[in-house]
């Protein structure tokens, strides 16, 4: 799989879980900001092989992302 054909997979999921959570009600989530949450834990492992990226994004809870955008605020990193 070539890095393009990653990235849109990765941009196809991540839009989906953002499709889920507005369903939940969380209106203003993007697809970029799901995507910064999973990678999160990436960056002191690197990169995991991409059935561990999927199983990531799919399994990402809305409590989980709402924690991570927490601590971006206070961090002052906002996404």
């Amino acid at each position: 799989m070539t890095d393009e054909e990653l990235n849109a997979t990765i941009e196809s999921l991540c839009e989906s879980k953002m499709e889920e959570f507005r369903l939940l009600g969380y209106e203003h989530v993007s697809a970029k900001q799901i995507w910064e949450c999973v990678s999160d834990k990436y960056h002191k492992n690197g990169t995991p092989a991409l059935h561990q990226i999927v199983n990531d994004i799919l399994s990402l809870k809305v409590t989980a992302f709402m924690n991570f955008m927490t601590l971006s605020a206070y961090r002052g990193t906002h996404f």
